[in-house]
């Protein structure tokens, strides 16, 4: 069969269709649908037969997706497929593409070497498919060609590339070139520079620690060194078939990382377990959100306390001006007070609204505390100050104090200019509550939680306002009752017994969910980011915190501003079985 000559000119289109066919090939060639011969070859050998996609490289089967062509008596090659192939490196550029000595000039489809123009019909343009000559082809790369069995298969050997010898060479192996569905892959990359130079960045392309769906997947690595000079890509093809070993859901069990979200359409419908509430030594909430975004510098909120007690402030400045968020404490006590300052918090200043909670409890849970202000009767000191806030940047801060006496109170937000002396608080107005957020004081701030676990898998729902109620408090400002949904601010201090072979983990079910937790199992203590990047949107997709150690954990866990509730905490068996594939890989470089 032979196909007519194509016109010399190309137009703007074909020649934009071509270029669109080139990188719909590179797409294929990354999803394993042609052979990818190995970088250490001396030699690489290609046979084909004209109009026959199945090929051979070294040996081994390879699949064209554009099969050669006979045009005119000549035999035709697509160049892009031929090159990847071969492991030859194709460029392009300024309207033309080059491989070794063969230049293509795709705006007038007209083929050079070294220079030399060749006859028409040497390169064509077919579909959005180019082909050349084959023996022009076999020049261009010093090649030998050799023809058998009266001219239906043809073999190309060609040299293997001498490369850029400045430029760093990327190295990767699997463990096996054959995978069960759901079977961990373990990659070991070695790349390497041959000066010496530091391998600075990685580029993997269709690397997947596990493949679920049978069929062929080659994976390539492109590395750059410390001077700018990238690799060219090293690839290996690698076959997953048979049984499958493990589901997206029982693979997450056995090999996800705290942090990680995966799989669970079922996770909704698992049986939620009572958690007994336990006295405890408890303190009183002081929530100042309202108004959220003062318009105004002002006092947002004011209580006195004596003891222990959590502070949680959540504002944007809507000033129009920079300003900053003060906590302020006057001792009322006719003696010295001593405030300390167990733990704090903060996220500031910032306008990612997400990040106000998250960062704020690994900064909570990271504190050591210790700070310690001693109050004279009467006076005042700022017990936390925030960064300059720009207009319409946000402040999160939660801070745990313990005083010796009592003391008052206030949260200001200020102008940038003012400084917060007693004389200009006391100037300033009481700002009143927005009707959409909430402020005010709740006692009981800490709620001590049992669980014993029994039946698998199982969920403890936290912060829904039924299973988990509402804490309820004063704005002491106005004396109306405050109702906190959500409980932001609340320390949920929960022992969790018969852990043992379980993985637990977190799936939000009010929407975008970003916090963290800190878990203690055994002699391990550990503040879990949740989830470890981005967010956590939606129940079928929890995002994994922990596999305990021993058969008690403890969890502390703050509902995380800026974050919807409920959650739910979902703990599942995970004990090797048949259903889970039976082996655990654990080495991973």
């Amino acid at each position: 069969m032979s196909v007519p000559a194509l016109p010399v000119v190309l137009s703007r289109a074909a020649r934009r269709r071509w270029r669109a066919g080139g990188r719909a090939l590179l797409a294929a060639l990354a999803l394993g649908l042609a052979a990818v011969p190995a970088s250490a070859l001396g030699a690489v050998q290609l046979s084909f037969s004209p109009d026959q996609t199945a090929a051979y490289v070294n040996g081994e089967a390879a699949q064209y997706l554009a099969p050669p062509r006979v045009v005119n008596g000549r035999t035709l090659l697509p160049l892009r497929e031929t090159a990847a192939l071969l492991g030859q490196t194709l460029t392009e550029a300024g309207g033309q593409v080059q491989l070794g000595r063969l230049t293509v000039d795709t705006a007038r489809n007209v083929a050079f070497l070294a220079g030399a123009a060749q006859p028409d019909g040497s390169a064509l343009l077919i579909g959005t498919t180019l082909y050349v000559n084959v023996r022009l082809l076999a020049d261009a790369l010093n090649a030998n060609l050799t023809v058998e069995e009266g001219g239906r298969t043809l073999t190309l050997t060609a040299l293997r590339e001498g490369g850029n010898p400045l430029a760093p060479q990327a190295r990767f192996s699997t463990d096996k070139t054959t995978y069960a569905p759901g079977e961990r892959v373990i990659f070991t990359d070695y790349p390497f520079d041959p000066d010496g130079a530091d391998i600075v960045s990685r580029k993997w392309t269709n690397r997947q620690d596990v493949y679920f769906q049978p069929g062929t997947y080659t994976v390539s690595l492109q590395v750059t060194n410390s001077r700018g000079l990238q690799s060219q890509p090293f690839s290996r093809t690698i076959r997953v078939e048979g049984a499958a070993v493990d589901t997206p859901l029982s693979y997450a069990l056995k090999y996800a990382e705290p942090g990680d979200r995966f799989p669970d359409p079922l996770v909704t419908g698992y049986p939620a377990v009572t958690a007994l509430a336990v006295p405890s030594a408890s303190s009183p909430l002081l929530f100042s959100d309202s108004p959220e975004a003062p318009a105004q510098s002002g006092v947002l909120y004011q209580d006195s306390v004596s003891g222990r007690a959590r502070l949680l402030a959540y504002h944007l400045n809507a000033l129009g001006r920079p300003a900053r968020l003060y906590v302020l404490a006057r001792n009322l006590e006719a003696r010295a007070v001593e405030v300390r300052t167990e733990r704090l918090g903060e996220t500031a200043p910032t306008r990612i609204e997400g990040l106000l909670g998250q960062v704020t409890l690994l900064d909570y849970f990271a504190s050591t505390g210790g700070h310690v202000l001693t109050l004279a009767p009467g006076q005042s000191a700022a017990v936390y100050a925030s960064p300059t806030l720009g207009v319409g940047s946000g402040v999160n801060v939660m801070q745990d104090l313990i005083t010796s006496g009592r003391v008052e109170l206030t949260f200001v937000m200020l102008e940038d200019a003012l400084p917060p002396t007693a004389q200009v608080v006391q100037q300033l107005p009481y700002l009143q509550p927005d009707g959409r957020h909430v402020r005010g004081t709740f006692p009981n701030a800490v709620r001590s939680l049992r669980v014993n676990l029994s039946t698998l898998p199982a969920r403890i729902v936290i912060g829904d306002g039924q299973v988990d109620p509402a804490l309820t408090g004063t704005d002491m400002l106005t004396g109306r009752p405050q109702r906190l949904s959500g409980n932001y601010g609340v320390l949920y201090d929960l022992e969790v017994s018969g852990v043992a072979g379980t993985a637990v983990a977190l799936s939000p079910r009010g929407g975008l969910y970003r916090g963290a937790m800190n878990v203690e199992d055994g002699p391990i203590s550990q503040t879990i980011k949740l989830p470890r990047s981005g967010n956590a949107l939606t129940p079928d997709q929890p995002v994994l915190l922990w596999r305990p150690r021993t058969d008690r954990l403890n969890i502390d866990f703050v509902p995380a501003s800026g974050s919807n509730l409920p959650i739910s905490l979902v703990f599942y068996r995970t004990g090797l079985s048949a259903g889970f594939g039976g082996v655990l890989k654990t080495y991973q470089p």
